[in-house]
């Protein structure tokens, strides 16, 4: 591309940013001070994403100067110094007078680390990334095993409230504290409230030797009654003989996904290892045909997905309320399970402001493709506090949006929230292998490898987790010295143009998105 085509594109870009200047800061009257460049910051970068940029990487490349890629924490003042640089090339400089305030790339790092400090820690030592740990339960009685966890790297404590009970927790924060006050370590706590997770109800079948089990066998072709009868399941309902089928019925812990489900929506059991579409509708019951299954039993408590249903759960539950307290005196972070919208951030600022909670740092779990789809409107709301990080939940997430998918939908939320200057968790089997069995995949070293890219690192627990803490200290460390974030080519971006489009009633000129 010429020069002066080039030149001219990019003015006609920075000129759409420069007329939204007043409607963007009307849109951050509520954002809290700490956050008010970072949430303008974002909004530009939503709309600079509806334009397919790549067809002036290389000609910019070409010319020495910055190809856009790495623009996501300042965009307003590397499109600026871009044109102004191109005029320059060209022998005809004239200024460009800028409507806004401009963010350069040493205060982009500069706001992302302030943010992060605040969230997390100061004490930063050899890396910038932090590891987060999930407590096992012998960590409420096992000093030394939580002093090791510490030792080797971890600097926050994940407490998961999906699972045990509050005597439990507690007896984990004291000994978390006590190995804190011991070590001299400042270690923070996560807790993690278990939001609406949809789950198969316990199942109990007494096969024929007499035995209990809590699984049902299925193969691909079997039908699944899913139902609002939620409690133990009685033995298996087995239709006619001459059926080429059968036919199971499995309870739900949420039976408002029954009323929800429509006839043809896709759902999926198990984290995406059982498929199915649902083929008939009754009042208090779903069929369900298995499309595909890599295993040969479904079984209690397993998850539920239906990634093409509009839901109608609420995202905070009686249940995550009623601990809201406990959290709010003994934590100091918490992590927000299957978050959607902007509206459920506000829901749960109302309730954090009735425990008096407002320095409590809030982690936005994205793990739904509602709440990818939503992001920006997540973190702006999420952004009159100024305490708050985004986790890539990738378990429920790649299931919501596709496995292909998810390695596409992972980078664009970090684009985004490097965008916004945002602290970014890595979640969901980084080292899995490694810290259930002690010896890990050479995908998932690569895997823990990208995750330098996030602000922070999370491991699930299992027999070789110390192991697995030490392994991706290493990792990070060596990572560090290698890389800041990363390039990309910035193709248009459904969830920035579908932003832009309910935000912005009229856009200054014809865009490009494609």
């Amino acid at each position: 591309m010429k020069i002066e085509k080039l030149e001219q594109e990019l003015s006609g870009i920075f000129a759409e940013l420069s007329a939204n200047e007043e409607a963007i800061n009307e849109l951050i009257l509520d954002i809290h001070p700490d956050y008010r460049l970072s949430a303008k910051n974002l909004i530009r970068y939503m709309i600079l994403r509806t334009y397919d940029l790549r067809k002036y990487h290389n000609s910019l490349s070409d010319l020495g100067v910055s190809s856009l890629r790495t623009a996501e924490g300042y965009v307003y003042g590397n499109l600026y110094n871009v044109i102004r640089n191109l005029n320059l090339i060209k022998g005809t400089p004239k200024s460009i007078d800028p409507e806004g305030e401009i963010i350069g790339f040493y205060d982009s790092r500069k706001l992302l680390k302030q943010h992060s400090y605040r969230l997390f820690s100061k004490e930063k030592g050899e890396r910038f990334t932090e590891i987060m740990v999930t407590m096992p339960d012998e960590a409420a009685e096992n000093k030394a095993l939580v002093k090791k966890m510490v030792k080797f790297g971890m600097q926050i404590a994940r407490i998961n409230l999906g699972k045990g009970d509050r005597e439990l927790w507690k007896k984990m924060v004291e000994m978390i504290k006590t190995v804190s006050e011991e070590t001299g370590k400042k270690i923070k706590i996560y807790m993690d409230l278990a939001g609406p997770k949809i789950r198969t109800s316990p199942i109990q079948i007494v096969d024929s030797k007499g035995e209990i089990k809590n699984a049902i066998a299925i193969k691909k072709g079997d039908h699944i009654i899913l139902s609002k009868a939620n409690g133990l399941v009685p033995a298996p309902l087995t239709k006619e003989e001459d059926l080429s089928f059968k036919t199971v019925k499995i309870g739900v812990t949420l039976e408002e996904i029954i009323d929800d489900a429509n006839i043809g929506d896709a759902i999926y059991f198990d984290d995406g290892t059982i498929q199915g579409k649902v083929i008939a509708k009754h009042k208090d019951d779903l069929e369900v045909v298995i499309e595909e299954s890599y295993k040969s039993k479904i079984g209690s408590l397993k998850g539920i997905n239906l990634p093409n249903t509009q839901l109608s759960l609420p995202s905070l539950t009686e249940k995550d309320k009623a601990n809201l307290s406990f959290v709010c005196t003994n934590a100091d972070m918490l992590g927000y399970s299957f978050v959607r919208t902007g509206s459920d951030v506000n829901k749960l600022y109302q309730e954090l402001d009735k425990c008096d909670a407002q320095d409590m740092g809030v982690i936005f779990k994205i793990e739904t493709r509602d709440a990818f789809e939503n992001l920006p409107d997540i973190i702006l709301e999420g952004m009159r506090r100024n305490k708050i990080g985004v986790m890539i939940a990738r378990g429920d997430l790649a299931v919501e949006v596709g496995f292909e998918t998810i390695s596409e939908v992972q980078n664009q939320i970090l684009w985004l929230c490097e965008a916004a200057h945002i602290p970014v968790i890595w979640a969901t089997q980084v080292l899995e292998n490694l810290a259930k069995k002690g010896i890990p995949t050479r995908a998932e070293i690569s895997d823990a490898a990208m995750s330098a890219q996030a602000e922070c690192v999370m491991l699930n627990k299992g027999p070789k987790i110390i192991l697995a803490i030490k392994v991706l200290r290493n990792i990070l460390k060596r990572r560090q010295k290698h890389s800041f974030k990363k390039k990309n080519e910035l193709r248009p971006l459904f969830i920035a143009r579908k932003y832009v489009d309910k935000t912005f009633s009229a856009r200054t000129k014809a865009t490009a998105i494609e």
